[in-house]
């Protein structure tokens, strides 16, 4: 059977070629597409990730995937590039797993397994594997490969393993077809179906033979590769050196570049910022002449490769599977290459360049010749629409008539009297839009216009005056070309073929008056107003701007040339009365005919180009400002147009370009002091009553500062299907969504400093405009935020972004302007409103009080912007980070929320009804999701940029040494080292602050330290941990618990290991830095003791995470031999607050391992109780299966915290030992760790038995071993051996002798580790023999002799000071430690304040002496009773 698309005859002639074959115009559905980029992304042998399922599936969900997938990809069904490719990958991927061996091998060894060579290989496992046999009878080297298109057709009936529906096996010549991938020489054939491939005839004959391939056939092959690789590089090689100086710009002129300069060899237009070459000399003007062309000859070329890479991919993308497409083929060699014919032009011109750049534009002519001998580079058709045909090697002449055909160039063919200048001018003046004035425009899409050039031999130069010609004359003729008018019928066209309107009115005047029918000036407002009026579609407005730009160009031609007065005058006079015309049919429009318009005229010109003829241009825009103060109307008209584009752009999204243009004009506007002064008048730019909500659509610059990714339409555009999407697609959405909002946020500062710089008013105008963005968005910090309230997290960020800008100026690193940050700034009446915000350490009326004494002064721009920043990033990066975080849990909870509603589905599965309501309400639950998640995408790429993230870390930096020196005044950091502890008496102003002065610092370093720690430099670390160090050291600086956890945080997260840092980014700084080695400890304790008490509802569990990470710092420390030795001192030189740190951490190891160890109890029994009760009722089952999750939730978080725990007080004891066994402590120590070693390894240790404990992070052994070591650690002292003697509630023998059987048998300790146990164990047992005999000794104690609390003999007993109760004093110190009051009746007390009760301590010492004499007497009776004679 002939392939598809040939007509094959007997002899196989192959006939009717002629029409496109392949499926290079087969049409893709967007989800066909995502498919295909998805599977061509995956590495070839990620079987697992082609088809998209996960490692544990099953065979059946392996089918279903690979159905899915092979419909989406198959070339015959999806036309998108790479589906071929795509579909192979996906066939591969199930041949592997649909077989088990191979599935097998892959799991166990990854890579292809068919792969000999390869990691998947059976040979990776064994040497000898190659040669193992299937049970066909073949190896794995010799089997044989099915073909996806034989495998697709097997799989849906197109076969099975015997062949096609009617058998055929092997020999099968069913049908097949055979196609050509691009069509070109050497690239192999591809087979779908079928026995086996057969070669196309390559000629009428049925000569099946290949001709050799020549030499030029492989150039031309690897001709794109040369142009995209080779060229470049050549260009590199033979270009000039980068130029360098001023900056100088190619289009037409911008401020600050006005100043016009002329080439003098190529004639290239350029203009220069006047005040950059103000010193410059004639030899260095002549130097930025060479430069100038150089780099506009570089662009030049840079165009000519762009233009012959899209001819060459047209002719390969006309090159089909089977024949040449000879419509797309003709239009790909016909293709208009305008910029080659530019460049042919420079040769010929370039006399003056280096012998370089002669050899690479003649390099690239040639490139030109060789791709096409037809392509050549036209110039614009004549007025009719026709060409005419190209004259090589024959000069042009100058056009006579406007009727004459504009020459094509042929840049293959470029004469030695060639003049480029001449086509230019007949290219130019043809066309009805543009100028007349001559131009060397490589391509308009390069927006490089060149203004008139001076050349007075040039046909492109009109003479000023023709011989004989009278001033009447000249000026109708110059008039007329001006403004396109004739007063004489039988003229229709000027000498450059541009239409002429007919003035008829003015004829009949001027017939009537009996004078010349001339147009002069004295009619020319009359002839504006009538041709105005009657130019039909086109606009008053549109004709007279392209007027202006017309007689303003003709009024620059004066400059420096000898003119007549006259002549100069009538020039002047008609560019006057133009652009007050241009005024009135903007602000006058019925004086042409013309209705009122609802929007500005003025909005449509300000977006278009600036080349454009009804653009507004620069000269316009310069006599327009400078008519402000005698014309009323052209402020409001400009200033109106801003306001339109302003209310237009607030309609717009990022997800297209068209908001650039907006942005662009405004940048341009802003550039005219004038206008700016204008524009922060303007009643939008400061609406009074504007609320958060509407400032990003009512206020004048709201619109241009709300576009951004993370407007709704465009984090959907961005991340449209985000749960499709890996990790490596959105990550590089990211960086794109990152790079255009980098490049906006550029916009918005250059626009924001032009309008700062203008005056000092529209300074006050702009400062005024961030405090009013910044000031209605408190609710952005509320705990539940009504997003209709308040502005978008866009609109914040790029806000705060453009501050931090204006910020760097004044941030270097020696902080030399630090000093004019004025913190009485805030007590002038500032912008920021910061009344209601909470303090650092002052309460309501403290504040209020000491914001009502006004400051005297006044305060400098720096401080303005320091303050307006600090506020920006409170209410917009950190709101909007705060929100990311809020919305990963929201995500995660709205997940398990639609697992557990899928759980219900089978209830509407008989009512068709209840089931459409059912799976539309999951729809729009997933819907939501889905925005979710693309928001989450979309704030993390704005968040996660590195460059705006270094800038405010930059910025936060300064404000960590503002406040250094605000608490320390006179130490002036950096210049000299901070002391700790601070000044007890706090600065009044410093606890004044608002809490998020600091906030902003501790939520920012927390961010990047979580998400991007390298962002943090080496000098920033060194501040960072010293603010940390510094506020939790004297942590009564700052009253809000959970801000000084956030300085806890910080360092945790900088400890983690990262890359090649096993201690992270700050870990090396916290064991080194000489404040943390002598303060860091003391300050980690005093916060794991002040966070007891957090005043939160939820601070039983909040001091518990805090603690977490407490030791986690305490561990990474504590290889450094000098915190061993700090802990040291602690417990010596502060004794009660040592013993308060060693309670709590106590109480805590206590309370953790007891729910710990509960939660196993409950989870094991609950376990048995659901697998026996095979008849419980579902309604219990479920309260059982509820409460089981709940156990297992429990015993994770609190299996780490025990971990944690044990492992700190293990460090503790090991290092201090008689600290830990102080009379206060020692007890309640030995109390706890006989408890738990009874749950480890008594008899209801079977309870802990629980499935994969690992998943909870419950070892065992481990945690038994941790136990073992601290009783070994303590086990020197007397104290901690007698206190384990006097547990009576938890000591059992059995426990310790158990214990020992299993260090030795599981635990596989050494023997010195166990022999060190018993001999422990056996001091226990002679501990308790001897504490009882002394209690059997003592007989009955007194009452008044026993501990009201604890009920044993008093050793030192005291008296309470107001309940007056007597107790032992290590019981109230241990009670004092948990408890401030007295525990008789809750009167504040402290241990101070006991009174020592001697007369009771001397009671019972006589008792006790008594007591033992009695004993002794005893003993020697009994004893001289065994010596008695029998």
């Amino acid at each position: 059977m002939p392939a598809s698309g040939a007509d094959a005859t007997a002899n196989g002639n192959a006939k009717s070629r002629d029409h496109n074959q392949g499926n290079q115009d087969k049409k893709y559905t967007i989800e066909q597409k995502a498919a295909v980029i998805r599977v061509r992304r995956c590495s070839a042998t990620a079987f697992y990730e082609i088809l998209g399922v996960e490692k544990t599936v099953s065979d059946a969900e392996i089918k279903k995937a690979y159905r899915k997938l092979s419909l989406l990809t198959h070339p015959d069904k999806n036309g998108y590039e790479g589906a071929d490719e795509a579909f192979k990958m996906v066939s591969r991927a199930f041949q592997i797993l649909s077989d088990s061996d191979k599935k097998s091998k892959y799991d166990k060894f990854g890579g292809d397994p068919d792969n000999r060579f390869g990691p998947g290989s059976a040979s990776s496992a064994s040497p000898f594997s190659s040669f193992a046999r299937s049970p066909g009878g073949r190896g794995p080297m010799f089997e044989d490969e099915i073909s996806p298109e034989e495998l697709f057709n097997r799989f849906f009936g197109g076969g099975g393993m015997g062949g096609g529906p009617f058998g055929g096996g092997m020999f099968d010549t069913g049908p097949q077809f055979v196609f050509n991938l691009h069509g070109g020489n050497g690239i192999r054939v591809h087979q779908f179906g079928g026995a086996r491939p057969r070669r196309r005839p390559r000629d009428a004959n049925g000569n099946n033979e290949e001709p050799p391939q020549t030499a030029m056939s492989v150039l031309t092959n690897l001709l794109p590769i040369l142009i995209l690789f080779v060229l470049p590089l050549l260009s590199s090689i033979f270009s000039s050196p980068a130029p360098s100086g001023p900056s100088f710009r190619f289009n037409s002129p911008e401020p600050p570049y006005v100043m016009h300069r002329t080439t003098p060899r190529l004639k290239v237009d350029y203009y220069l910022n006047p005040d950059e070459v103000a010193d410059y000399s004639g030899r260095k003007m002549s130097e930025l002449d060479r430069k100038a062309e150089n780099s506009y000859v570089t662009g030049l070329q840079y165009d000519c490769q762009l233009e012959m890479q899209t001819r060459n991919r047209m002719m390969e993308d006309a090159q089909g599977w089977f024949i040449q497409d000879a419509e797309k083929m003709r239009q790909a060699r016909n293709y208009d290459m305008k910029n080659l014919g530019h460049g042919g032009s420079l040769l010929n011109m370039s006399d003056s360049l280096s012998e370089a750049d002669k050899i690479r534009n003649k390099r690239l002519a040639k490139l030109g010749s060789q791709a096409s001998a037809q392509s050549s580079v036209t110039g614009e058709g004549r007025g009719d629409g026709s060409t005419a045909s190209p004259q090589p090697k024959a000069p042009v002449q100058p056009v006579a008539n406007p009727e004459q055909s504009a020459p094509k160039i042929n840049i293959t063919n470029l004469s030695e009297n060639y003049d480029p200048r001449e086509t230019s001018l007949t290219q130019l003046e043809t066309r009805q839009t543009k100028e007349s004035a001559p131009r060397i425009n490589p391509d308009n899409s390069r927006e490089r216009p060149m203004t008139p050039t001076k050349r007075p031999n040039s046909v492109n130069r009109r003479p000023a005056s023709r011989a004989g010609e009278t001033l009447e004359e000249w000026e109708n003729r110059v008039l007329s070309g001006i403004f396109r008018i004739s007063v004489d019928p039988s003229v229709k066209t000027d000498v450059h073929g541009h239409a002429l309107y007919f003035a008829k009115g003015v004829r009949e005047e001027l017939e009537e008056q009996g004078g010349p029918i001339k147009l002069s000036i004295n009619v020319l407002e009359q002839a504006i107003v009538e041709v105005g009026s009657n130019s039909g579609k086109t606009k008053p407005l549109d004709y007279l701007l392209g007027c202006w730009k017309r007689v303003s160009r003709q009024f620059r031609s004066y400059r420096g040339q000898k003119i007549d007065e006259a002549k100069v005058d009538i020039v002047k006079e008609a560019r006057r009365l133009c652009m007050s015309y241009c005024i009135f049919a903007v602000t006058i429009p019925d004086m042409f005919g013309q209705e009122q318009s609802a929007t500005s005229p003025l909005t449509p010109h300000l977006l278009l180009d600036p080349e454009d003829d009804r653009s507004l241009c620069h000269d316009f825009l310069t006599e327009a400002i400078s008519r402000f103060p005698e014309d009323d109307s052209v402020q409001p008209a400009l200033i109106g147009a801003v306001e339109d584009m302003s209310r237009q752009l607030a309609k717009m999204t990022m997800n297209n370009d068209e908001y650039k243009l907006y942005v662009g004009a405004l940048r341009n506007l802003v550039r005219y002091p004038a206008l700016v002064k204008a524009i922060a008048q303007s009643s939008l730019f400061l609406p009074p009553s504007a609320s958060a909500a509407d400032l990003e659509a009512t206020t004048l610059l709201g619109p241009f500062f709300a576009i951004s990714p993370l407007q709704r339409e465009a984090t959907m555009n961005y991340f449209s299907s985000p749960k499709t999407r890996d990790q490596s697609f959105v990550e590089t959405t990211q960086r794109t969504l990152r790079m255009a909002l980098s490049a906006h946020q550029q916009d918005l500062l250059d626009i924001v400093n032009h309008i700062i710089k203008a005056d000092k008013e529209s300074r006050e105008r702009m400062l005024d405009w961030f405090a009013l963005c910044v000031n209605k968005n408190h609710k952005r910090r509320a705990m539940q935020v009504d997003q209709k309230l308040v502005s978008s997290d866009g609109f914040m960020i790029n806000l705060t972004i453009c501050l931090d800008q204006l910020c760097e100026p004044f941030m270097d690193a020696q902080f030399t302007k630090i000093d004019r940050i004025d913190v009485d700034y805030l007590r002038r009446k500032p912008r920021v409103d910061i009344k209601e915000e909470t303090k650092l350490n002052a309460d309501q009326s403290t504040s209020d009080e000491f914001f009502s004494q006004p400051a005297d002064g006044q305060s400098n721009f720096i401080s303005e912007i320091f303050f307006l920043t600090l506020a920006a990033h409170h209410y917009g990066s950190e709101a909007a980070s705060n929100k990311m975080s809020q919305l990963e849990k929201d995500l995660k909870r709205m997940e398990k929320h639609i697992e557990e509603i899928e759980l219900d589905r089978h209830k509407f599965l008989d009512d068709p009804l209840r089931l459409r309501m059912f799976e539309n309400a999951v729809q729009k639950y997933k819907d939501q999701i889905d925005k979710g998640l693309s928001y989450k995408h979309a704030v993390q790429g704005v968040l996660l940029d590195e460059q705006s993230q270094q800038r405010t870390m930059q910025f936060m930096r300064y404000v960590i040494v503002w406040l250094f020196r605000l608490v320390a005044p006179t130490s002036q950091y950096p210049k000299q080292p901070l002391r700790l502890p601070l000044p007890l008496e706090q600065p009044e102003v410093f606890k004044c602050l608002p809490e998020y002065f600091l906030e902003d610092v501790v939520g920012a370093y927390r961010f990047v330290m979580q998400n991007m720690p390298l962002n943090i430099f080496s000098t920033q670390s060194d501040e960072l941990v010293m603010l940390c160090i510094t506020f939790l050291r004297c942590s009564e600086y700052i009253k809000n618990p959970y801000l000084k956890a956030g300085l806890v945080t910080i360092m945790y997260h900088g400890i983690w290991p990262f890359r090649n840092r096993s201690k992270g980014v700050l870990g090396d700084l916290l064991t080194s830095l000489d404040i943390a080695t002598e303060h860091l400890l003391h300050a980690l304790m005093k916060f794991y003791i002040e966070v007891e008490n957090t005043g939160a509802h939820t601070q039983f569990y909040d001091k518990f995470n805090i603690r977490f990470e407490i030791f986690q710092i305490i561990k990474c420390i504590w290889s450094n031999t000098m915190y061993r030795e700090q802990l040291d001192r602690e417990s010596k030189v502060n004794v009660d607050f040592f013993v308060r740190f060693v309670n709590l951490l106590l109480n805590d190891v206590t309370f953790v391992l007891d729910e710990s160890l509960s939660a196993f109890q409950q989870i094991h029994s609950l376990s048995n109780e659901l697998k026996t009760s095979n008849g419980m009722e579902q309604a219990l089952r479920t309260e059982k299966e509820e409460a089981l999750s709940a156990a297992q939730g429990k015993a994770k978080s609190y299996m780490q915290l025990t971990n944690e725990t044990v492992a700190m007080l293990k460090l503790f004891t090991e290092a201090l030992a008689d600290s830990f066994t102080m009379p206060e402590i020692v007890q309640r120590l030995a109390d706890m760790l006989d408890y738990n070693l009874d749950v480890l390894v008594g008899p209801k240790r079977k309870d802990l038995v629980v499935e994969n404990p690992k998943e909870y992070g419950f070892q065992p052994g481990v945690l038994l071993g941790e136990i073992v070591d601290v009783y070994l650690n303590l086990g020197r002292k007397e104290s901690f051996v007698l206190a384990v003697a006097r547990d009576g509630r938890s000591y059992k023998p059995a426990n310790f002798e158990e214990a020992r059987r299993i260090l030795a048998t599981k635990l596989f300790r050494s023997t010195r580790e166990v022999d060190a146990w018993t001999s422990l164990f056996q001091r226990f047992k002679k501990a308790k023999e001897a504490d009882d005999q002394a209690e059997e000794d003592l007989g009955e104690i007194p009452d008044e002799f026993l501990d009201p609390l604890v009920f044993t003999l008093m050793e030192d007993p005291v008296i309470l000071p107001t309940s007056r109760t007597s107790i032992d004093r290590s019981t109230i110190r241990s009670h004092l430690l948990s408890d401030p009051n007295d525990p008789f009746n809750r009167s504040p007390l402290k241990i101070e304040d006991v009174i020592p009760d001697t007369e009771l301590k001397e009671k019972i010492e006589a008792f006790k002496a008594e007591k033992r004499g009695a004993k002794t007497l005893a003993a020697a009776e009994t004893s001289s009773m065994d010596i008695s004679p029998g």
